[in-house]
């Protein structure tokens, strides 16, 4: 599809939305919002400009036809969801800047890293170091792991064509699958989760970090450890042992030298600030501002510079187009939009009884990332409504709320596409795109099991419904 082609696409679907009568229970004010919000988030997934330029034009249009004022449609920018995620991007920046990251995964790779397997395990370890302080999957996968993990592929003789078997499809195909369980685990490891919580808490339903982390801790856990052994078992790797990464580790280590003192002061908030998201509802801090205080330290320890954070394009990108959705989101749940269609859609499920709606939205939110190029375009297009249908039909508000946040980024093995790592890691050339499709689709059974078969005990056992 040409630029063009992108650009007129959205355009239409808002006209035509716009222009249909509205429906019986609706002001037009809420019909023509829904209608915006149709061909903005249209405009995210069709992406004729980048994501941050078509949600600013889409709140400038909101004030502009006069369906917000402009004070409402601002409304998003002063929720704190928005600044926890802008954050941790400068949390990030600080490990790709310092070097920590590189190091963590050297470490653990010096460590276990004598199998091919173990390289996996090594490889998921050290993105479950990271994955707390980088909401960008794209700098977490393809900024951290996958300059380390092609350097390893390579030294153990496996490259594009003949020899990718040899290691290299597996460990690619390994932490690919794996790195959807990682942004599941934490609200500050994907983008689209402080989204998804942020609409959640409009309706009623409050999540915290630490909540967000320990529900997810059982199942969670679990898929790192059965995500990369299905893996293995289904797409083996020729090459089972491999003595060889542990001397690249060392060598490696030996060329970055000591621990610096930006590396040490970076650690060391890092695990001050996970202490005290953990310890919420004890310390009483908002998570925001303890994501905010972390930033200060690392400015003040000069483990980054204020020209990191002017230049951190990916954190204010995120500010402008999430609080765009945040406020907008907002304004369709006020002005009864998202009550209409939750009655609506639920009058049609009458009668399955909640299990059974609930598993039939769950399954058709996760599969419906087929036709999303972005994971947070797909928490934007359907967390709300998917989870309003599911509690007016009956469903408990935590346990829905639950099941499809972190679907939003179970959702990422799929498609090479679902996520900004995938071009990278599909377009190192050693997966074929059927064999990419398949291990995706049939690693989102495992995913259901994991989630839906053995989550929800964790939850009931946790009182969270």
């Amino acid at each position: 599809m040409n630029t063009a082609k992108r650009t007129i696409f959205p355009i239409l679907l808002g006209l035509v939305i716009w222009l249909i009568p509205v429906p019986a229970g609706l002001t037009p004010q809420a019909w023509h919002l829904f209608a915006l919000l149709a061909a903005i988030i249209t405009g995210f997934v069709a992406a004729p400009l980048p994501i941050g330029a078509v949600a600013f034009i889409g709140l400038t249009l909101t004030a502009l036809t006069q369906t917000l004022t402009v004070r409402e449609a601002l409304g998003g920018f002063g929720s704190d969801s928005i600044w926890l995620i802008a954050a941790a991007f400068f949390f990030s920046r600080g490990f790709i800047k310092t070097g920590l990251g590189k190091r963590i995964a050297y470490m653990i790779l010096k460590a276990i890293g004598d199998s091919t397997l173990k390289v996996a395990y090594a490889f998921t370890l050290s993105g479950l170091v990271v994955a707390p302080a980088t909401p960008s999957s794209k700098a977490r996968a393809g900024g951290i792991i996958f300059p380390i993990l092609r350097s390893v592929i390579s030294v153990l003789g496996s490259e594009p064509g003949a020899s990718s078997r040899r290691a290299g499809a597996f460990l690619i195909m390994s932490y690919y699958q794996v790195d959807g369980v990682l942004s599941a685990l934490f609200m500050t490891a994907m983008t689209g989760n402080p989204l998804a919580a942020a609409l959640a808490s409009k309706m009623g339903i409050n999540i915290s970090w630490g909540m967000w982390t320990l529900a997810a801790l059982v199942p969670g856990v679990i898929g790192m450890i059965v995500v990369p052994y299905f893996v293995y078992r289904l797409y083996p790797p020729e090459m089972k042992r491999s003595p060889e990464t542990k001397k690249l580790a060392r060598d490696e280590l030996a060329k970055m030298g000591p621990i610096s003192l930006s590396e040490i002061i970076l650690a060391g908030v890092f695990v001050l600030a996970l202490a005290l998201w953990c310890t919420g509802p004890l310390t009483k801090l908002n998570p925001t501002l303890v994501g905010l205080i972390a930033v200060c330290i690392m400015l003040l320890g000069k483990v980054i510079e204020w020209k990191d954070v002017l230049s951190e394009t990916g954190a204010w990108d995120t500010v402008i187009w999430m609080g765009v959705l945040v406020g907008l989101a907002e304004q369709l749940s006020a002005k009864g939009f998202i009550p209409w269609f939750a009655k609506t859609v639920g009058a049609s499920m009458a009668g399955m009884g909640w299990p059974v709606a609930l598993g039939l939205l769950f399954v058709v939110y996760l599969y419906s990332q087929y036709g999303f190029a972005s994971m947070t375009a797909h928490v934007a297009a359907m967390y709300a409504a998917f989870l309003a249908v599911a509690v007016g039909l009956g469903a408990p508000a935590y346990l829905s709320a639950l099941l499809f946040a972190y679907a939003g980024c179970l959702c990422y093995s799929l498609t090479h596409y679902s996520a900004g790592p995938g071009p990278i890691f599909y377009g190192a050339g050693f997966v074929p795109l059927p064999t990419w499709w398949r291990i995706g689709f049939l690693t989102s059974l495992v995913h259901l099991v994991i989630w839906v078969g053995i989550g929800p005990f964790w939850w009931k056992l946790l009182g969270l419904w």
